[in-house]
């Protein structure tokens, strides 16, 4: 690979600095964690350094600024990962000061200690990186990493859900340290590059959800690299292709698009339909809750209620498509899935997926949270971590974190 692994390195007896993501959804009434799978999929690095006799550093973060609701300390997720782990997880309520610093010194090969959350520090913050855009070599000497760095042999980042964020507890320490990817990164990074650079044909990508600036991110890339054979449009962005084709929604979703700011995609998608043409595939009949679930052909819009789904025509032509390819990328659920009226849509096609006997890749929040309503997250082939930093990734975008991580391999071996 072009970034070093834990194979490259003897890390007996050594302070390794391990960066892991394991942010995770709070109840927002107990503050407790609703969601551990991050935490599992953390679990096979942890565990190998442990064994290793290194000595383990983890740092991480929880919650942020523009996810307030979620920031807290990580002493339950230290709880829990002694549990998973079936040994000690020392935590200390401190990062960088003189007391973490003192506690990483007494460390003894094996032993695992999980500092405070990183995003009680400014520097680490979203709203700090937005305004002060550091370089890598100014990361150097952020608080954390100037104050830790000196204590590590070796830095691992395992966090390959935060790639896309230039921070310094992801992109400083390979500066200063010898640096690799830890098995989940690895395992997330090789398994994105081959659906970008060399998916198995025919290659197909259905993007949904209310998030469309990642679905049209994504979309014209995937199509103008040859990387998606066809792109299957659910949730808002196939409302929006629909517009873009010259449908009128009606005065109700067309308001709702409009008060979410998302007009301004309308030409994009207009765009990327005379373009690519075929190669785009939007629904053909939608639903809507009128007391209950209703379906409609295209060709009765406008409407003058809200568009909640696809139908069962739309369902059956797509799951027809999954059925054929050989590799499948899904992000963004295909309408309001919590919903009973508005499940059908996403619950079947997800089913389609798990049956078919395509290599599946899915990512992004909703998009694994409705694989696990619908009892078929076991059978996707990949399940991603990432969610930013999957579809920055995809859409071609370096991320900082492997960027960094590729430096630090040129400058430990020479190449």
């Amino acid at each position: 690979m072009d970034i070093l692994t834990l194979d490259d390195f003897d890390f007996e007896g050594k302070t390794v600095i391990l960066r892991v993501d394991i942010n995770s959804p709070l109840d927002p009434q107990t503050g407790c964690i609703v969601d551990d799978n991050r935490i599992l999929r953390s679990l096979p690095t942890i565990r190998e350094l442990s064994d290793g006799r290194a000595k383990v550093v983890m740092l991480a973060h929880q919650g942020d600024t523009l996810d307030y609701q979620n920031l807290g300390p990580l002493k339950q997720h230290a709880s829990m990962l002694s549990r998973l782990l079936d040994r000690p997880v020392a935590y200390i309520d401190d990062v960088a000061g003189p007391a973490a610093r003192e506690r990483v010194r007494r460390l003894k090969p094996g032993e695992i200690l999980l500092l405070d959350n990183v995003r009680f520090h400014t520097e680490e913050v979203s709203t700090f990186r937005n305004y002060v855009k550091l370089s890598p070599k100014e990361m150097m000497k952020t608080y954390i990493v100037r104050n830790l760095a000196p204590l590590g042999d070796l830095y691992v980042c395992d966090a390959f859900a935060a790639a896309h964020r230039a921070a310094p507890t992801l992109v400083g320490f390979p500066e200063v340290l010898p640096a690799a990817g830890g098995r989940l990164f690895v395992e997330e990074y090789g398994v994105l590059k081959r659906v970008r650079d060399n998916p198995q044909r025919p290659c197909v990508f259905m993007l949904g959800g209310a998030k469309i600036s990642d679905a049209f991110g994504m979309m014209g890339k995937v199509l103008a690299d040859g990387t998606a054979d066809r792109v299957l449009t659910t949730g808002l962005t196939g409302l929006v292709m629909l517009w873009a084709a010259g449908i009128e929604l009606g005065r109700v979703p067309e308001a709702y698009l409009r008060d979410r700011g998302l007009e301004p995609f309308v030409a994009q998608a207009a765009s990327l339909l005379q373009k690519y043409g075929e190669r785009i595939v939007y629904p053909e009949d939608l639903a809507i809750d009128d007391g209950g679930r209703r379906e409609i052909p295209v060709s009765a819009l406008p409407v003058e209620t809200e568009l909640i789904d696809i139908g069962s025509r739309t369902i059956a032509h797509y799951a027809s498509i999954l059925q054929e390819a050989r590799t499948i990328f899904v992000n963004g659920p295909a309408g309001v899935y919590e919903t009973k009226a508005g499940s059908l849509g996403t619950e079947s096609l997800w089913k389609a997926i798990a049956e078919a006997p395509g290599y599946s890749v899915i990512g992004g929040g909703d998009t694994v949270a409705a694989a696990r309503r619908f009892g078929v997250v076991d059978q996707m082939s990949y399940v991603s971590t990432a969610g930013g930093a999957l579809i920055q990734f995809l859409s071609g975008r370096k991320l900082p974190v492997i960027e960094a991580l590729r430096r630090a391999k040129q400058r430990y071996t020479g190449r």
